[in-house]
């Protein structure tokens, strides 16, 4: 192969990397902007030696040893932040597998039976609609313990968008797919794997979107109820300690850990979908 050849070849796969540079710029730039543009007005309105909040050159300066050390473990609870969002964590994965599972289940029961529908349907609409810390002193009531406590605060607060999205899909599969099963006189099993399960697992994981997503929120609200080594209480005893600073840099860490939690069910999703399309 010619010189003149070789360099026509990497020519295109050197615009295809450039290209994607491009593109992931064109991501980052608008978002980068805005940020800049918030801590700017943030800086500005609590430049004051009279403001209420710190200011962000402040709140990095207070809470410098925090960031750059968040695994310390002084005993007790005296512990980095993630040490304390690692202890959310387990918290709401308990809670929300739980959630998943019982959500799910009752979602096809529910979707598939017209009769089920009619006797579970409205019992759902009124729990859903119960603020999840209202559940925490029945919760405590029962389990005398805050561990098992804020799982079922979790659980309960999940299980309810799971429950009536998975039972969305299971009505929304098409008749037509449900003649194809009459016909090729498909098992109750197969029916189950081949057709309801795959027709209806966009909805089911919009549900645990927005029961993930509900989760991180209940376990935080709970955690300052429970005390304990958590995210939750972390906040509550800096407030009571005064720490603003502390306050402000946990809640970017809950935002960061939503996002990461939210991403992550998106892409469990989609690689459900892909893999069930091959």
């Amino acid at each position: 192969m010619t010189a003149q050849a070789t360099r026509g070849v990497g020519r295109p796969q050197t615009n295809a990397i450039i290209d994607q540079v491009l593109k992931v710029l064109q991501r980052m730039i608008p978002p980068a902007i805005a940020i800049v543009l918030f801590l700017l007005v943030w800086q500005m309105f609590t430049s004051s030696p009279t403001a209420n909040l710190p200011s962000p050159i402040k709140t990095v300066q207070e809470t410098w040893e925090l960031i750059i050390d968040p695994l310390y473990d002084n005993g007790g609870t005296d512990k980095g932040l993630f040490i304390q969002i690692w202890a959310s964590l387990g918290r709401v994965a308990i809670g929300f597998t739980l959630a998943a599972i019982v959500g799910i289940g009752l979602g096809i029961l529910t979707g598939a039976s017209r009769l089920m529908h009619l006797a579970l349907d409205p019992i759902f609409q009124v729990l859903r609609t119960v603020p999840p810390l209202a559940w925490l002193p029945i919760s405590l009531a029962a389990f005398q313990q805050a561990q098992p406590s804020a799982i079922f605060v979790i659980f309960v607060t999940a299980v309810w968008p799971i429950i009536i999205n998975t039972a969305e899909g299971v009505r929304q599969i098409p008749q037509d797919y449900n003649n194809v099963a009459k016909v090729l006189r498909l098992s109750k099993m197969q029916y189950f794997f081949t057709i309801l399960l795959p027709a209806s697992m966009p909805y089911i994981f919009t549900g645990l979107r927005i029961g993930i997503g509900l989760s991180w929120l209940a376990i935080v609200a709970a955690e300052m109820l429970i005390g304990g080594v958590g995210i939750g209480f972390f906040i509550w005893d800096a407030w009571n300690n005064s720490r603003i600073s502390d306050i402000i840099i946990a809640l970017l860490y809950i935002g960061i850990v939503g996002l990461m939690l939210d991403k992550l069910v998106n892409w469990a999703g989609s690689f459900v979908a892909s893999a069930d399309q091959k």
